[in-house]
């Protein structure tokens, strides 16, 4: 892979339990490298601290032990977060909900107005621009919160299993549309999932979590070239391949 962006050194998370109660332990020694331009797919069971790592790494929470180590190369400021259950805000209208990442930016607004009309006509959601989340069905809220995650350019974007709410043909449609912004834009993917064929399908690298508390059992290089046949006997093999992997680290 190319030049590092995230180093996580052997990173433990844990959360203090109601009552004086004893702690819950969610990540234990996670090592971990996010390298520049990659796609990579963090997988593992539910519970197992995967959306936990993700949030650390974003900046949205903060480990226990060990040590999160920002490259130079690499401005936390210029990322984005796409959340599972959408994120958007039910007062704004699509347009304003995706102008909401470009607040703060060093942008002049005749650019900013520019990037918001080419991501909505990206997503498909030129004919919803002033409609409102609660007249959006899931994946329209989806692709809003994707094109919110886009608009403002950022070097790394993290995903908390953005497609385990739509239905099979929907997040079909948005997993090829973030991989072709993903290639066009050369932007840093870090995402959560717990579909084996969601991770062989995108990423370049897959790293496989044990149960709670989670740790890093293997990261694997998914070198099957793109655009990818899930039909294939290689995809096939690659399944089979994590699924050993997740079975042993129960």
């Amino acid at each position: 892979m190319s030049t590092p962006f995230i180093t996580v050194t052997a990173l433990s998370k844990k959360f203090p339990h109601a009552e004086g109660k004893k702690s819950v332990a969610a990540l234990s020694d996670v090592n971990l490298t996010v390298s520049q331009g990659e796609f990579l797919l963090l997988l593992g069971p539910s519970g197992c601290g995967k959306s936990t790592l993700l949030r650390i790494m974003s900046g949205l929470d903060h480990h226990t032990k060990g040590s999160l180590h920002f490259h130079k190369n690499y401005d936390q400021t210029k990322c984005s977060f796409v959340f599972q259950n959408f994120g958007i805000l039910p007062w704004l209208t699509v347009t304003q909900n995706i102008a909401l990442n470009l607040i703060g930016a060093h942008i002049p607004l005749a650019e900013q107005k520019q990037a918001i009309t080419k991501i909505i006509e990206a997503f498909g959601l030129t004919a919803f621009s002033t409609r409102y989340p609660h007249e959006l069905s899931g994946g329209m809220k989806q692709r809003v919160g994707l094109a919110r995650a886009f608009v403002s350019n950022p070097e790394i974007i993290f995903l908390d299993e953005p497609f385990s709410e739509l239905d099979f043909f929907t997040a079909q449609t948005l997993r090829e549309l973030l991989l072709h912004l993903w290639k066009d834009r050369q932007t840093t993917v870090v995402m959560v999932s717990h579909y084996i064929n969601e991770a062989v399908l995108l990423a370049d690298r897959i790293a496989v979590f044990s149960e709670r508390p989670g740790r890093i059992k293997v990261v694997l290089e998914n070198t099957l070239a793109r655009p990818r046949n899930p039909r294939s006997a290689e995809f096939y093999e690659l399944e089979d391949t994590i699924l050993a992997h997740l079975d042993s680290a129960k």
